[in-house]
This record gives structure tokens, sequence and C-alpha cells, in this order.
């Protein structure tokens, strides 16, 4: 915790200076800001005041004494909001960058070897628990989800660490493990519609499109968490289907269409209920951008948050477009509805 004095001034003559914690997260920021907020003052009744109050039939002197004494209690201003926003120094940050270039990046961030990482996959960690604060003792849950999970700890475990090759080793390993994952899930989710009865575009749109962005849930929430905008997290959703729809399908269908070749044979794909997937996608995409911008209005005040009421509000909204997708998608692939 670390003290920063703030100089209120109440009035032309009285100020008061607050000292504010702000806590340490131990990491560089480059830009934090927060609020400090003056609350109703509270009235302590002294001295005649708590005379007067304290008899049960004032006169009328006396009630106009206490309606004096009353007009020196302090009210709120015109301004009892301030906000206070603390900038990034340029010297701390080349500092901080300097430090980093000659230590290793694994220093900072990550782990220098497999017996590190197997020791903190095995060790029952408690959640959600921030920086600066002292460590406290695991829960049940924490347990369970310890015991869920260590199938997933181990395995990754086996990740190189950052320290090797300046972290490409880690992050070589970590894209093929995903990629490998992701192809499991997709083979899965295949395997389940067939079994239950479903068609591939709707085990598509349903199960093996939920399977995958999660990994994209999670890290847009980090984002929306860490980031002061709603840039990186809403950019994360829009990169991440760019990846797949570029380099995914353009990597399948690119080897697909090379190995016909050789084969000497053509190589095509029906479109199939690709179209009216598209254009209901699209239209979704349009409204839910439209949705976006009305949030810029001062009254919530950006993408992300807000309000509790249109914050719950707009997550339905959001929610009942992806339901009403998977919907018309299902609909239209058992042919009930004519798509194009």
């Amino acid at each position: 915790m670390l003290p920063a004095p703030f100089t209120i001034k109440l009035s032309a003559h009285i100020s008061q200076t607050l000292q504010v914690h702000i806590i340490n997260v131990s990491e560089y920021e480059k830009q934090e800001n927060f609020f400090i907020v003056l609350e109703e003052p509270k009235w302590l009744k002294r001295g005649i005041s708590a005379l007067l109050l304290n008899q049960g039939n004032p006169t009328p002197e006396e009630e106009e004494a206490r309606r004096i004494s009353e007009m020196g209690k302090p009210i709120l201003g015109e301004h009892s909001r301030l906000e206070i926003i603390i900038e990034e120094s340029c010297e701390f940050k080349s500092t901080v960058d300097k430090l980093i270039k000659d230590a290793n990046l694994a220093d900072v961030l990550g782990t220098h070897s497999w017996r590190e990482q197997f020791i903190e996959a095995v060790t029952v960690s408690a959640g959600d628990e921030e920086e600066g604060e002292e460590q406290r003792v695991p829960s049940c849950f924490d347990y369970f989800m310890h015991i869920l999970c260590l199938f997933w700890k181990i395995l990754f475990a086996f990740v190189p660490p950052t320290e090797y090759w300046n972290g490409w080793a880690c992050f070589i390993v970590s894209i093929s493990v995903i990629g490998l994952l992701t192809a499991i899930i997709g083979d899965l989710a295949s395997h389940f519609g067939c079994t239950v009865g479903l068609r591939d575009t709707v085990t598509a749109v349903v199960f093996v499109a939920l399977g995958t962005s999660l990994p994209d849930t999670f890290a847009s929430k980090v984002a929306a968490t860490q980031d002061q905008y709603a840039d990186a997290s809403v950019g994360n959703v829009t990169g991440s289907n760019a990846v797949n729809v570029f380099l995914g399908i353009g990597v399948a269908w690119s080897i697909a269409a090379v190995y016909w070749q050789i084969k000497g044979k053509a190589f095509h794909v029906d479109p199939g209920s690709l179209a009216f997937s598209v254009t209901l996608f699209t239209i979704f995409a349009f409204f839910s951008m439209g949705v976006l911008m009305l949030r810029r209005r001062p009254s919530i005040g950006g993408e992300l948050g807000g309000p509790k009421i249109p914050r719950i509000l707009t997550s339905l909204l959001l929610f009942g477009l992806w339901f009403l997708y998977v919907l018309f998608s299902s609909l239209e692939a058992y042919c009930h509805i004519q798509g194009f």
C-alpha cells in the first residue's frame, strides 16, 4: 500500500489533506485512474446544538438559536467527485525497459525450469488472489478446481519454460498444443453430433464454435479488466475471428487444393448453408456494432461495463443474438426455413 496525499479545498479558508492508499500491483502500467467521492457530511451535534436537541419542548428563543446553529452545518458543494489520473513516467518506463533488457524476460515474467512448472502445477493456490495481498488459505472450491484441472496443469507443465530461446520455445510448443487440442475438440464434437444425430452445420455453430471460442472469451475478460479502454477486449474478438477465417480456412483449403492437384483432380467445396449463415451473422454483427455505438452515450460512457441495468440488458441482448443465430442456422440446416 502506498500513501498518496491529496489536498481538497473545502472553502476559501479551509482545506483538508486526505491520505489515499494506492495498491501496488508490482507491474508497470501506462495509466491508472480512480475516483475520490465525498459523501454527505454527518453533523456531530455538540455544545449548544446537543443541549437544545436534548430538550423536549424548546422555547421560541431556543428554536431560533437551533436554527442559527444549523446554518453553520457543512454541506456538499457542486463538485463532490474527483478523478485522479496517474500517468506513466517516461524516465521510469525507460528504467523498467532497461532492467527487462539487461535481465532475462523470464526473470520478470514466466518460469525458469520444468521443475518449477511441475511444482506450480501440483500446488493448490487460492483463486482470485491479487498482488499485494497476503496469501490466503485455499478454500474447498479451490481444491475442487485444482483436482478438476490437474490433468491440464500437468500436461501444459511439459511446455518449455519461458527462459529457453528467449521465450520462442514456449511460444511454438504452446501454439502447437493449442492447435492439437482444437483439432481434438473438433473431432469429438463431430463424433458427438454423429452419435446424437445432429448435422455437421449445427455441430459446427454450436459445439465447435463454443468450445474453441472459450479461450478468446477468457482473453477478452482479462483484457477488459486490465486495460483502461475496450479496444483490447473488443479487438481480441475480431482479431481471433480474422485468424480463424483468413488463416484457418486459407491454410486448410490451400493444402487440400495442392493435394488434389497432385492427384490430378479438381478441388471444390459445396457452399451448403454458408451463404445463409454468413448473411445472418453479418446482420447481427451490424446490430451489435449499433448497440456498442449507443453505449457511448454519456449515460453509460463506454462499450463495456457501465451501470448495472444497461450492463445486464446488453449482456442479455448479445446472448439473445447468439441464441437466434444458432436457432435460425439450425432451422435452415433441417430445411424448416428456406435458405439461399
